[in-house]
C-alpha cells in the first residue's frame, strides 16, 4: 500500500511540472529515494500517461527492482546524487526554459538576488556540458553542487536540484526557475549586472539556518 501511494505521489508530482511549465512532454525525470534504492519515472512516456505502475524501482547499482517499463536515460544521474548526498530524499531534473535559456550561454546565476543562497551556495553553478544519461554528466554535476549546493544547470541540456522530499523539490525548483528569469531579463536590461559580495551572501545564509533552526524547534 506504501508504495502504491508513493508511486501515485510521483505520478501527481510528474503532472504538476507540465502544468506549472517547468517540464514540457516527456523531458525531464523525478524520483524518490526508498529503502535501499530509489523510484524513478519511466523512459519516454508522457507524464499524462503515466500511471502509478509505470514507475520504476532501482537499486543502488542501477539495477531494476520493480517495474515492467525502462527507467529514465538519467537514473544514474539521480543514484549518484543520493549516493552522496544523504540528505537527498527527492532529486528533479527538468528543461524549464529561463534555466535552459542560460545553461545554453553556459552561465551559471550569480549573486544577483539574495534568495541564490537557497541552494546552498553564493551562486548556481552551471556543470560542464556531457552526454545525457553517462557517468560524466553525473561527476560534472556532482562537482557543481559541491558546498552543500543543492541546485545546478546543466550546460546545454537544463536543471537539477534535489531536497527531502517530493514537495519541496519542486518548490525548489520554481524558486531557481524564477531566479534565472529574473537574471535573464537583469542581462536583457543593459550593462552589468551588480552582484551581492561574499560576505552578504554568507549574512544571507547563516540567516537562513537560523529560521530553519527556529522553525524546528518550535
Amino acid at each position: 500500500m506504501l508504495a502504491h501511494t508513493r508511486r501515485r505521489a510521483m505520478v501527481e508530482t510528474a503532472r504538476s511540472l507540465n502544468r506549472t511549465g517547468l517540464n514540457q512532454g516527456t523531458s525531464g525525470n523525478i524520483s524518490l529515494r526508498v529503502d535501499n534504492g530509489f523510484y524513478i519515472t519511466p523512459s519516454a512516456l508522457a507524464y499524462d500517461r503515466c500511471r502509478p505502475a509505470d514507475i520504476v524501482e532501482l537499486d543502488m547499482d542501477g539495477r531494476v527492482v520493480a517495474g515492467t517499463r525502462k527507467p529514465s536515460s538519467e537514473w544514474r544521474l539521480h543514484r549518484d546524487i543520493y549516493l552522496h548526498r544523504q540528505q537527498a530524499g527527492a532529486v528533479l531534473h527538468i528543461h524549464p526554459p529561463w534555466c535552459t535559456t542560460l545553461a545554453c550561454l553556459e552561465r551559471s546565476i550569480p549573486p544577483c538576488h539574495y534568495m541564490v543562497a537557497i541552494v546552498g551556495g553564493d551562486s548556481i553553478a552551471c556543470a560542464p556540458y556531457a552526454l545525457f544519461g553517462s557517468a560524466e554528466l553525473s561527476a560534472n554535476v556532482l562537482a557543481a553542487l559541491d558546498d552543500d549546493r543543492c541546485a545546478c544547470l546543466l550546460a546545454h541540456h537544463g536543471m537539477v536540484c534535489f531536497s527531502s522530499d517530493l514537495q519541496s523539490v519542486v518548490a525548489l525548483a520554481i524558486e531557481v526557475e524564477n531566479l534565472a528569469r529574473v537574471y535573464v531579463q537583469a542581462l536583457q536590461a543593459g550593462g552589468e549586472v551588480p552582484l551581492l559580495t561574499r560576505w552578504e551572501m554568507d549574512l544571507v545564509r547563516n540567516q537562513f539556518a537560523a529560521y530553519r533552526g527556529a522553525e524546528q524547534g518550535a
